[in-house]
């Protein structure tokens, strides 16, 4: 072989060896992230992703052990903050009802002289906290009725009918069905507050005897979907349209035998709600079978604000918004970028990049309490530069290639003028987590809500999808009625 040959085949073979070191590099780190997901705590905290050896935090802004001293050395003045009163159990067991069992000796007589002996004042020795398991009855309406002794008495003699009255009831929830307010507020609450599914209540309900279907109860469930709790989450979507700042976000779902789709399918649920800064408490859940950007657009016609997300481009077509970033989105990229071997934390892009962030939510956690427009000029004078030195660092950050700081760098840098929104406006918040902790309890049901349509009858399938669209708090209202 000759030499240029076999120069050219050295040189194709050290590209090879790049390509396939990346290729392996990269799934050494998908690998490493998946056992995290699976065996790994999947907390953000920087006190446990950024720890040393014995739970000292490191530091990405020089190692100089003389400066660190100094810098400890140094005193700094802490705002001052209310901390709230630590609960006593007294305090909590005060509200509720209190049943005395007392523990008394029958005619009691003294082992030493056999005289009889006197009470003394009782003592209290302990409290118990009990619970009594639910009970289950039957209500049945009675509905007396009453007639006239004076009209229609004689009807061969009177012209008008015998006069006869019924006592006033209340008409069955469910028309037809033996269904309780008490009983229906509890299955909701249940599914959605507590992820039970529908099969497991109706074995709770068969190990007490009483044989519910898990079909009468997802029957009862679209009812109420429909009939009360619909009105309710529309007058809610209407108060959320027109508020000054709204966090939207949304989760895979799969819903089995819908119509026109396959099983496979994967499904969207979108949530929606108001800003921490508000009185009212507002979250409402959107079931769209894709993840199109139609759909926030639909249901955010009308809404002029500030729309808090992630980096997803759909939210574009929201008209007449202004997008805001999620900080903790773009945090989260270098989090799962970090290596996993703490003692390269020291030259870690990524560790450096989190130490950014931890000083822009430190800055922003002393303003939680702060007034709109103090917190407003403070994120000018100290949130605004360290924002404005982190991506001027991020811009001389070379990455190349596929991997998760590569992805971590080019969110961020995609990302970077939505990141800057939420200094216009003191009320606006750095992060979406709003969003993301409204929507956690679907996710942890999730799959549950899918099993439970999938043992559904199809034609039920659409009020069981029509329920999901409904806020999980409205269900506690069902409990007034």
């Amino acid at each position: 072989m000759s030499e240029p040959n076999m120069t050219s085949e050295i040189v194709s073979l050290r590209n090879e060896n790049a390509v396939l070191k990346e290729e392996l590099a990269l799934a050494n780190q998908q690998l490493a992230w998946f056992r995290k997901q699976i065996f790994g705590r999947k907390t953000e905290q920087t006190s446990v992703v950024m720890e040393k050896e014995f739970g000292v935090q490191l530091s990405m802004f020089g190692n100089n052990e003389e400066k660190s001293a100094a810098k400890s050395a140094e005193t700094i003045t802490v705002p001052e903050h209310k901390r709230k009163k630590k609960r006593t159990h007294d305090e909590w067991m005060n509200n509720l009802p209190v049943k005395e069992e007392h523990h008394k000796i029958d005619n009691p007589v003294c082992e030493i002289c056999g005289a009889e002996m006197e009470e003394l004042t009782p003592e209290k020795a302990y409290d118990e906290l009990i619970f009594t398991p639910p009970k289950y009855h039957i209500r049945r309406h009675i509905v007396h009725k009453y007639k006239c002794p004076e009209c229609g008495e004689k009807p061969e003699e009177r012209d008008e009918p015998c006069h006869i009255i019924r006592a006033p009831y209340p008409h069955a929830m469910i028309p037809g069905s033996y269904c309780s307010p008490e009983l229906l507020a509890h299955i909701i609450y249940e599914k959605y507050a507590k992820s039970v599914p529908l099969h497991r209540q109706e074995k709770d309900f068969n190990s007490k005897n009483i044989p519910l279907l898990k079909a009468t109860m997802s029957n009862w469930v679209g009812t109420a979907a429909e009939k009360w709790c619909l009105p309710i989450v529309e007058k809610m979507h209407e108060t959320l349209i027109a508020g000054q700042m709204i966090h939207a976000d949304e989760t895979t779902v799969q819903v089995l035998h819908e119509e026109g789709r396959k099983p496979t399918t994967t499904s969207r649920m979108w949530v929606y709600c108001n800003g921490k800064m508000n009185d009212r408490s507002i979250i409402i859940f959107d079931y769209q079978p894709t993840r199109k950007g139609e759909h926030a657009s639909n249901f955010l016609k009308g809404f002029i604000g500030y729309l808090i997300c992630d980096g997803y481009d759909a939210y574009n077509a929201v008209e007449g918004a202004k997008r805001c970033g999620c900080m903790t989105h773009a945090r989260r990229g270098f989090i799962q970028a970090l290596p996993n071997d703490q003692k390269l934390h020291s030259t870690s892009v990524a560790a450096k990049a989190v130490e950014y962030f931890n000083k822009i939510y430190h800055e922003e956690n002393l303003l939680a309490d702060s007034s709109t427009e103090y917190r407003y000029k403070q994120r000018l004078v100290k949130v605004k530069p360290l924002l404005d030195e982190f991506f001027a660092w991020l811009e001389n950050v070379q990455v190349s290639g596929k991997g998760k700081l590569t992805d971590a760098v080019r969110y961020a840098l995609n990302e970077r003028k939505y990141l800057y929104t939420f200094l216009e406006n003191g009320d606006v918040p750095i992060d979406n987590n709003r969003a993301e902790n409204a929507i956690r309890p679907f996710a942890l049901g999730r799959k549950i809500g899918c099993f439970q349509i999938q043992q559904t009858e199809p034609d039920q399938v659409q009020r069981c999808i029509r329920s999901f669209q409904l806020h999980r708090r409205t269900v506690l209202m069902l409990r007034n009625t």
